[in-house]
Parts: structure tokens; sequence; C-alpha cells
């Protein structure tokens, strides 16, 4: 596994792959909220920390050609694979913007909605990121976000130290890199700060059993979530493989049960009196 400093959980081949993994788990609450949200043919829609953009393809194919999906991202490796991809399917409609948003970086760009998922938790300076994205959003515009506000509840059914020393893991990289796991909760303040109305805020949590999309999102960030902080120093090679050992122990057992990390949707849209 290569090194890379860009993104806590970087950006090798592995967590391309994982990402891809994950996207297809959450395509259909992510399709829902867009459609909840309404956005369609003809709009422009910002794919903030697009990735590799896999919600990008999809939002593209809704927006459709005379549409506009402009991918914002910072990684040269994942708007690489997405352009790849851009290219090979003639998706004309993506634009890809190359920006570092915590370093103030953001396009000056008038659009119809935007779309954020686990970005935010990642972000140094998320409530000047999101004012950012809201100044870009047009009035009756909307903003569509899943982010974690409960990410502790990860976890087997059944209590699992080993599940237990992952999570608090994962949960203190991301913090000292800056971040913010259950970061949904304080999103709802500023954006009524910001003057959007709050259309919904649906928690999304499920228990799920083995061969579930979700489990195998689950499983695969486990994998190679675990190498990860193997290479930033937070798990020992030992705790690392026994973790893994665990888990793989506990999927075998008949009756196998893991509840998902809590996430939050939350639609809202930019009041018409917004003075902006």
């Amino acid at each position: 596994m290569s090194s890379s400093t860009d993104y806590v959980l970087g950006t090798h081949d592995d967590e391309l792959t994982r990402l891809g993994i994950q996207h297809r788990a959450w395509q259909s609450a992510a399709q829902a909220a867009w459609q909840f949200a309404g956005i369609g043919a003809g709009q422009t829609v910002l794919d903030v920390g697009c990735g590799p953009g896999y919600a990008t393809r999809d939002l593209a194919e809704l927006v459709g050609p005379t549409g506009q999906v402009i991918a914002i991202d910072k990684s040269e490796r994942f708007l690489g694979a997405l352009e790849a991809e851009r290219v090979r399917r003639n998706l004309d409609q993506i634009k890809i913007v190359p920006a570092d948003l915590d370093d103030g970086a953001f396009p000056a760009v008038t659009a119809d909605a935007a779309w954020g998922r686990w970005v935010f938790a990642f972000l140094k300076h998320p409530q000047q990121v999101l004012s950012q994205i809201a100044a870009s959003i047009r009035r009756g515009g909307v903003i569509v976000i899943h982010e974690y506000f409960h990410y502790s509840t990860w976890g087997p059914t059944r209590p699992s130290p080993k599940h237990k020393q992952f999570v608090e893991a994962v949960m203190a990289s991301w913090r000292d890199a800056g971040g913010e796991p259950n970061i949904a909760l304080p999103l709802l303040d500023w954006l009524e700060d910001l003057n959007f109305e709050v259309r919904r805020v649906q928690p999304i949590i499920d228990i799920i059993e083995p061969g579930h999309p979700k489990w195998e999102w689950a499983k695969s960030f486990l994998k190679v979530g675990r190498e990860r902080l193997v290479e930033l120093g937070y798990l020992t090679r030992a705790q690392s493989d026994s973790i893994w050992q665990a888990f793989q122990a506990f999927e075998a057992a008949p009756g196998a049960r893991m509840i998902t990390p809590a996430v939050l949707e939350i639609i809202a849209v930019k009041r018409a009196d917004q003075t902006q």
C-alpha cells in the first residue's frame, strides 16, 4: 500500500476501490435525497469533495447534457480517475475543478444545488466551507448533505473490544488531522445562520447482516482502514491483525449483525429573502 498524505484515509488504489464499494452501498440513499431535493435535468450542481467521482457520474446522468456538474476535490489522483471516466463515458457536462477547500479555494460559480457526502467531517474549517457553498447557491437552490452525527454507533450487536479499539483509532486519526467525525449536528445551526430553511433532517442507521451492501462497505473500510491506521501510527501491526481476525470470527458466527455508523441526511433550501 502506497503512502499518501493529502487525505487522512489516503488516495491509494485500495482506497479508490473501497470508495466504489461505499458508493454502491449508499447510491440508492443518495439518489432518493436528490429526488426529494428536486435535482434534475438542466441544473448546475456542485459535487463538493467529489473524490474519484462516483456520485459525480450519477449526478451527470441526472442533470443530462443540458446541465452541469462541477466536481471539486484536491486530490490529483482522484480527479485523474474521474477525468478518465468522464472521457470514456462522454460526460461533457462534468467540469473538474481542483481546489483545496481548507485553503479557502472555491470556484466562482452560481449553482442550483450542492451535494456533499462525508466531506465536512474531514475539513479543518467546515463552517467556512459551508459558507462558501451557500454563497454559490442561487435563491431557492438546495444543499444536500450526508454526514455522521454519531460515528461510534458502528459495531457488532455483540460487544467487541477489538472493534471498539478500531473505531476509537479512526476517530482519533480524523480529529488529529483537524476533522470531526460527528459534524452533522453543527451543520444544522450553520445552515440556519446562512438563511437556509432545513427541509429534511433524517437519521440513517441500519442493523445489517453479512451479504448486505452496507456490510461489504463496512467490511471494506475495516480492511483498508486498519492498514492506513498502521501506516499513520494509530495501530501496531499486531493490533491491526488482531482486529481483523476478531472481525472474521464475528462475521462467520451464526446470527452475526452489525449496527452502521449513524448518518444524518440534511436537505436545506436557500430562502428567497437571502441577502448574501
